[in-house]
């Protein structure tokens, strides 16, 4: 009976929620008595084209990342459980700690609307409704009707994606039952997530041909959906089936309908890594067509003379933190901005800290997620040659040789050393230079002092702490004040970006082949950005491993591993740990960071552990709640809940 009412509601209070929608751009200011039908909603090309941002409405409300499983469940980043006063809406962090996910009110619940989550079943009937009522406004036109269509087409697509990688089999909504349905019609039941998959990608298919290949008006259509998006898109739709969450996946071979019907494929199908590879290369190719290409930051006028090794810093920050008009590398944003630099940032400043409104800095690094950076070899820290892995957490005085990355004359540990250009972009660090927050004199810039509770960036309160003592800096742009005052330059996460996509081809590739040429060259494309050589030679230079690249599994584990350095803090890692199936070995990592609250070198290095995370293999998929288990009795509750 849930979508009865829904779709009853949706029509009667249709007038007042379009208003409201973000990105409409037009509002139905006066809603006449008795006229709230869904023929008032598509009378003309107005009202109709109102309600198509009434289905972009749940994508967009989809940039809140603290609502996002795949930025908060990655361990990139950790929240603190027990502060005085929860800024934030953190439910979606402390899922790592195994305390907080249940039946009765599953956190991020995207099945039902609830407790964090979009109501996305509802997004999907809005996209139904639309594609019904389509033809009603006579006033539209043959192309724009096309677009409209197509728009809305990968809108339901995306819909049953994101519900397809969170619960695994869905039902599909190709279309809206009538409200005089019988209930057995209206009480479906999951589908097998092949069928799922293969449909999206059906949408998707549909969509692209009518979609404009690039926005005409960016002033008031960015954020719209153009071809690469659905070309990007179908990408990564294909390579989460073709990966071993949902290929083969042993662990959910019994997860069966109550009629019998098998919801995952008994065996892994290798054919779906060529669907996959291949939807890459069409990708690919329109990002061509497009010009579009890897980001590197371009001086300002403004800033003095910046040498190497902060021009690769801003070059990887401003890959997320810049304009997305003036960023060739974006695929897809959404167009909200993104709300949390002051988590991300500690506070540089004794005015900052004078400041009650000055930055929390609350994102928390572990160490972990600090440990994948690659050393300036391009090869992981355990295994450089050259590297002294063994005594990493001996103490050691920055210099002139490292002084764009580590304040000069700063104690700190070796192993802040050494490191690639990623890791001083991404992560802000005891010792550690940031350049920006209003200084940009690459000789005399703000640092970070940790140590202890009375530093500039140690803990001062139970509001604005960081228990690790590292931040995520990446998510900062480097304009971004936060002093006395707060001036921030807004910016729009990537959803997709070019990068990605090169390391998602390569990825497809190996899987269907094994190492080759092709391979090499889309993952040591994002490597040079870096500053680093590619995978074959920095192995046989540098590794205690150098024939790794050459093997299939080999290069996996390195393809996996950059993704999650170049992608850091982007909400991808998240999504790509539970399809490859490796979400549980990465959480089995305890969660440690530095000692905050010691004053000397010696106490502040020591590792303390915040808590280890808990969680089984039930975690790769959500469970429904027990209101949508007992309004359809034809669902199946999640394996293992």
């Amino acid at each position: 009976m849930k979508y009865i009412v829904d779709r009853i509601w949706i029509t009667a209070m249709l007038c007042f929620t379009l208003a409201i929608v973000p990105g409409c751009k037009k509002y139905l200011d006066v809603t006449p008595e008795n006229v709230g039908t869904i023929d008032y909603a598509f009378r003309n090309r107005n009202e109709a084209e109102n309600y198509l941002f009434t289905c972009y409405g749940t994508l967009q409300n989809m940039s809140d990342v603290v609502n996002d499983p795949g930025f908060t469940t990655s361990g990139e980043i950790v929240y603190p459980n027990d502060l005085s006063e929860r800024p934030i809406s953190d439910a979606g962090f402390q899922l790592m700690r195994g305390t907080v996910q249940n039946i009765s009110n599953p956190v991020l619940n995207y099945w039902d609307g609830d407790n964090g989550g979009q109501a996305t079943f509802q997004a999907i009937r809005r996209c139904n409704i639309m594609l019904e009522n389509i033809d009603k406004p006579i006033d539209l036109s043959p192309q724009e009707k096309a677009r409209w269509i197509a728009e809305t087409k990968f809108l339901k697509a995306y819909y049953h994606y994101t519900l397809a990688r969170m619960y695994g089999p869905i039902p599909i909504y190709k279309v809206n039952q009538s409200i005089t349905a019988p209930i057995s019609e209206i009480r479906v039941k999951r589908q097998p997530v092949d069928s799922v998959f293969n449909y999206v990608v059906q949408l998707l298919d549909e969509a692209i041909p009518d979609l404009p290949q690039q926005i005409g008006n960016l002033q008031l259509e960015l954020g719209r959906i153009t071809r690469i998006t659905a070309m990007t898109v179908k990408a990564e739709v294909l390579a989460m089936q073709a990966s071993p969450l949902f290929n083969g996946n042993a662990d959910y071979a019994q997860f069966k309908n109550k009629d019998g019907q098998q919801l995952f494929p008994a065996a892994a199908d290798q054919s779906k890594w060529q669907r996959a590879a291949d939807a890459c290369k069409a990708a690919l190719e329109e990002a061509t067509t497009l010009n579009m290409r890897l980001y590197t930051f371009i001086q300002p006028a403004n800033l003095p003379a910046l040498n190497d090794s902060l021009r690769k810093v801003l070059t990887i920050q401003n890959a997320v933190t810049e304009k997305w008009d003036l960023n060739a590398e974006v695929i897809w944003a959404l167009n909200p901005n993104f709300g949390y630099q002051s988590f991300c940032i500690p506070r540089l400043t004794s005015k900052a800290v004078e400041n009650s409104t000055s930055a929390a800095g609350s994102f928390t690094v572990p160490m972990f997620t600090t440990d994948l950076f690659y050393t300036n070899n391009g090869v992981p820290i355990n295994e450089d040659l050259n590297w002294d892995y063994a005594h990493r957490f001996d103490l050691q005085t920055g210099n002139d040789a490292n002084k764009y990355y580590i304040k000069n004359g700063y104690v700190t540990v070796k192993n802040n050393f050494a490191r690639e250009a990623r890791y001083y972009a991404n992560i802000g660090f005891d010792g550690g230079i940031w350049f920006g927050n209003g200084v940009t004199d690459p000789n005399n810039p703000l640092y970070i002092e940790a140590k202890g509770p009375n530093s500039k960036a140690g803990p001062k309160d139970r509001v604005r702490i960081n228990m690790l003592a590292a931040w995520p800096k990446k998510l900062v742009n480097y304009l971004t004040v936060f002093n006395e005052g707060v001036q921030q330059t807004s910016f729009r996460l990537p959803r997709i970006r070019l990068a990605d996509l090169y390391l998602l081809y390569a990825e497809c590739l190996n899987e269907v082949a094994g190492p080759g040429a092709e391979v090499y060259r889309y993952i040591d494309m994002v490597r040079a950005r870096a500053g680093l050589k590619g995978v074959v030679e920095s192995w046989a230079q540098y590794s205690k491993l150098p024939s790794k690249p050459a093997s299939k599994e080999g290069l996996r584990e390195i393809i996996h591993r950059e993704r999650r350095i170049e992608l850091c803090f982007e909400g991808r890692s998240g999504w790509d740990l539970r399809r490859w199936k490796e979400m549980l070995t990465v959480l089995s990592n305890p969660i440690q960071g530095w000692s905050i609250f010691q004053n000397s070198n010696s106490g502040f290095y020591t590792l303390q552990t915040l808590f280890i995370p808990a969680v089984t293999v039930k975690d790769y998929f959500w469970p429904l709640s027990d209101g949508a288990m007992s309004n359809n009795p034809n669902l199946v509750q999640t394996l293992y809940w």
